[in-house]
């Protein structure tokens, strides 16, 4: 297969074209506000197999279904529940999933046998285009090899998906830089699943009490059947192994500093680089600026296997506001191996 890239800038008959793969059963890389994704019918389990084989993704990870308007989450879902609505009002369209019962027209494929899925409805102008002219839901994963760093442009999705999926739509970097933050709503109270875009303080803002999945802190078990993406496997980990080193940002630069032997890679806030003159420094954003290193720090991890560093160790911000879901990431590119200093 030839995997083609799809410009809008450059033709104005991009977004029909992709739609048309996607009515003709393929997987097209396409842009969102968070990172790309993988698109098929939702509605073809087919089509959705096809998502599973190209990134190499375990048979029990589950995808997230986006729409292009609120109103389709009553073909999707037999009961919304109130709380759907009230998120929706305040983030939609936005980097949010609601976990939610789903409808019988939802295959296997997308659940993985579970009777919830998720829904998002993106804000990146491209993708609700083309969700449009396919005429159909699209479950979309993000558009990466399975446990490598999410894809933010769409070379990233080329350089892992070329000959593997039909086309790829170009719609520019991603804004937000993380996958969408995740709630689910099928539970006694809404526990948040995968910190994102949309932070906890905002989400309890909406809803009151949302309680924190251990998944956010932990390794989770090969025994555990989970009901998001990346809650489970191994994430967004380059080829070297990473060691994440949390505290105050100062303490954790001199103990990286500590820790130097061989071909090493050190990802760290801007104000640190000149700590590691030895190394293959990647930096994600001022220690300040979290919006930054929420775009960043997939771009950064990628571009460590490009060297031939051996071993990396990771500066980390904290769990407050957007840094609860740039550190999740770090972690689970590290396999939850964290040092606090």
């Amino acid at each position: 297969m030839k995997t083609i890239m799809l410009s809008p800038q450059n033709d104005k008959n991009a977004v029909n074209t992709a739609a048309s793969l996607i009515k003709q059963g393929e997987v097209v890389g396409m842009p969102t506000e968070t990172v790309y994704g993988l698109a098929a019918n939702a509605l073809n389990g087919e089509a959705v197999a096809k998502i599973f084989r190209a990134k190499g993704r375990p048979q029990d990870n589950p995808l997230i279904v986006h729409i292009a308007d609120f109103d389709r989450i009553y073909e999707l879902c037999p009961a919304v529940p109130p709380q759907a609505k009230a998120l929706a009002k305040a983030f939609w369209p936005g980097p949010l999933t609601m976990i939610v019962p789903k409808g019988d027209c939802i295959p296997q494929e997308v659940s993985c046998g579970l009777d919830t899925v998720g829904i998002r409805l993106p804000a990146h102008p491209l993708a609700r285009d083309l969700i449009r002219a396919a005429g159909v839901p699209l479950a979309a994963p993000s558009a990466n090899t399975s446990g490598r760093p999410s894809t933010t442009t769409a070379e990233h999705v080329l350089r892992d998906m070329d000959g593997k999926i039909a086309a790829i739509l170009d719609g520019g970097p991603c804004g937000v830089g993380v996958e969408s933050t995740v709630i689910t709503l099928a539970l006694d109270k809404p526990r948040l699943l995968r910190p994102g875009g949309i932070t906890l303080e905002q989400l309890r803002a909406v809803l009151g009490e949302v309680e924190v999945d251990r998944a956010l802190y932990e390794k989770i078990g090969d025994e555990v059947r989970v009901s998001a993406p990346g809650m489970k496997y191994r994430h967004y980990a380059p080829k070297a192994p990473v060691t994440v080193v949390r505290g105050d940002p100062q303490r954790t630069a001199e103990y990286i500093q500590k820790q130097i032997n061989g071909p090493t890679g050190v990802l760290c806030f801007d104000e640190y680089r000149s700590y590691f003159p030895t190394c293959v420094v990647e930096c994600f954003g001022s220690q300040f600026d979290l919006a930054a290193q929420a775009r960043e720090v997939f771009d950064r991890l990628r571009a460590f296997d490009d060297t031939d560093v051996t071993r990396i160790w990771a500066q980390c911000p904290s769990d407050e506001g957007l840094g609860l879901a740039v550190a999740n990431r770090i972690k689970k590119a590290a396999g939850f191996s964290v040092v606090e200093v």
